[in-house]
């Protein structure tokens, strides 16, 4: 996995600009919408660090993580003018941060490629303070007809492979199997559209 995204992280935003640019803008300024402006902030599977620019303009401070290098390199660059991102590798599923750290925890489009979900949406939760929320966006992969949508489709060509691919339906339905209430869903439309779930870690 990391060396599929170390060799295309150069190649990431042109392919995100191009084909899904309503969508690649959009995820960043909808997940803004969540953030206040005194929060401490964990950002996991950063990429190239479209969101990190839009939630960093919002809060306090945010540390981003992703644990390939590459996606690191384009993302540091990218907020290289922002004073309040500090960028750290980490594996999602075994946070280097202690319980009840972060005021929010944003984990953007990774879901769908870990072998175990639960075990990260757990750690996630681990380090996100009671009373904050967890913001997991995710693109929708699935067409109507059933088949791939052209995205999708490239990456796999690629040599990604989606461990579970969702409908916004089938998202929904996903969380509230893991028993997690009182999510909030919204959907950011275009090419790949994105369905993003707000879930508040209880006090």
């Amino acid at each position: 996995m990391i060396m599929f995204w170390d060799k295309i992280a150069s190649l990431y935003d042109l392919f995100e600009n191009v084909y899904n640019r309503k969508v690649y803008k959009g995820i960043g300024v909808k997940v803004a919408e969540f953030v206040a402006h005194n929060d401490t902030m964990l950002e996991c599977a950063c990429g190239t660090g479209a969101i990190t620019v839009a939630v960093a303009r919002q809060c306090r401070h945010v540390v981003a993580t992703d644990y390939s290098e590459g996606m690191l390199k384009q993302a540091r660059a990218k907020c290289s003018h922002l004073s309040n991102v500090t960028f750290e590798r980490a594996d999602i599923s075994r946070l280097p941060y202690d319980d009840d750290a972060f005021d929010k925890v944003v984990a953007g489009n990774v879901i769908h490629l870990l072998d175990d979900p639960a075990a990260a949406l757990h750690e996630l939760q681990r380090v996100c303070r009671p009373g904050g929320q967890l913001v997991i966006p995710c693109y929708v992969n699935i067409k109507r007809d059933g088949g791939l949508n052209f995205g999708a489709w490239f990456v796999e060509k690629l040599g990604l492979r989606f461990k579970r691919e969702f409908d916004y339906d089938g998202y929904r339905q996903f969380f509230a199997q893991l028993g997690y209430k009182n999510v909030q869903y919204h959907l950011v439309e275009g090419r790949m559209p994105c369905a993003i779930a707000v879930i508040p870690v209880a006090p």
